[in-house]
């Protein structure tokens, strides 16, 4: 039990670092060399599992927070029509809720690793 407890704080990390690693492979197939700088996204993450450090971690978790939370107001107002959108918009907003509440989880777990660690 103690090394699930172990690992588990790199959960959300993982999760940042396979979502980079993906929107890399998605860009590069149709923007070639100018998406590797889509890479960079996973430096503070990646450093984070390395070489842990409590304030980037409790910025990463903030930001990541404020952008998530910006997101799920995008999405409720896109469900409850308050703004009209594109058909096109409409598909990657199904697509993406998932992703953006996914998001809002790990970052909030990112918040609770700093706590933790800062307590």
């Amino acid at each position: 039990m103690s090394l699930i407890n172990r690992f588990t704080k790199f959960i959300p990390y993982l999760y940042f670092i396979t979502i980079t690693a993906y929107w890399f492979t998605v860009f590069n197939r149709s923007e070639g060399i100018t998406a590797y700088p889509i890479l960079l996204f996973g430096i503070p993450f990646l450093w984070q599992i390395i070489k842990p450090n409590k304030k980037l971690n409790f910025t990463l978790g903030i930001t990541f927070v404020c952008i998530s939370s910006y997101l799920i107001l995008a999405f409720l107002s896109d469900i409850l029509q308050i703004i009209s959108l594109s058909q096109p918009m409409k598909q990657l907003m199904i697509y993406g809720g998932l992703f953006v509440f996914g998001n809002f989880i790990m970052a909030l777990w990112i918040i609770k690793n700093s706590l933790n660690k800062s307590s």
